[in-house]
């Protein structure tokens, strides 16, 4: 299995997404959007079903996601941003089923993770992204959190992982960045 690394560039997970929007297929860019900015397991992302991220008594969206994690049992709230309650937006008025990301089956069942693998690898593919899978969009948000100064503890505890040797492979960080680091602790 090859290693799937962060998109460091914004534009090109901007490219990314807009790749599934200029088809018009508001489930798929909904995919890269909310894998994104929930940095979710791809499990858990598929399993999302439309009633944890929206109220239907009241008619709003909700501000936080409620789940156990699968792999690992714990319960995590993570908070819906304005980016993702807005790819939410575009997609409800579509939506078939009650998954988010509903298969073809007669809309009863989640796409799999191996039809999500491809949604992903079709937008890397189409705007010319290599190295970009399915697991990247859980590992892009850390990455940029980290870059712009996020605590790497705090980024641990949002990735659910029991080492920061863990969080550390997730992020990309390089022998580069590590050398980085040195030769800029200049400090008189």
């Amino acid at each position: 299995m090859a290693l799937t690394e962060p998109i460091r560039d914004i534009t090109v997970l901007r490219r990314l997404a807009e790749y599934w929007l200029g088809k018009g297929n508001l489930r798929n860019y909904l995919l890269i959007v909310l894998g994104t900015s929930t940095i979710l397991r791809p499990c858990d992302l598929l399993s999302l079903t439309w009633d944890k991220v929206y109220d239907f008594k009241s008619g709003v969206f909700r501000t936080h996601i409620s789940l156990a994690e699968t792999k690992t049992g714990k319960n995590r709230v993570i908070a819906i941003n304005n980016q993702a309650k807005k790819a939410l937006g575009l997609y409800f008025p579509h939506r078939k089923g009650n998954f988010l990301f509903p298969g073809n089956r007669k809309n009863k069942t989640a796409i799999s993770r191996i039809q999500a693998w491809r949604i992903v690898r079709a937008a890397a593919e189409g705007v010319d992204a290599p190295g970009v899978a399915l697991y990247s969009l859980r590992k892009t948000a850390g990455y940029h959190a980290y870059k712009s100064g996020v605590s790497p503890a705090l980024l641990m505890t949002v990735f659910n992982h029991s080492s920061f040797d863990i969080t550390k492979r997730y992020l990309g960080i390089t022998q580069d960045e590590i050398d980085g680091v040195y030769l800029s602790a200049v400090l008189f």
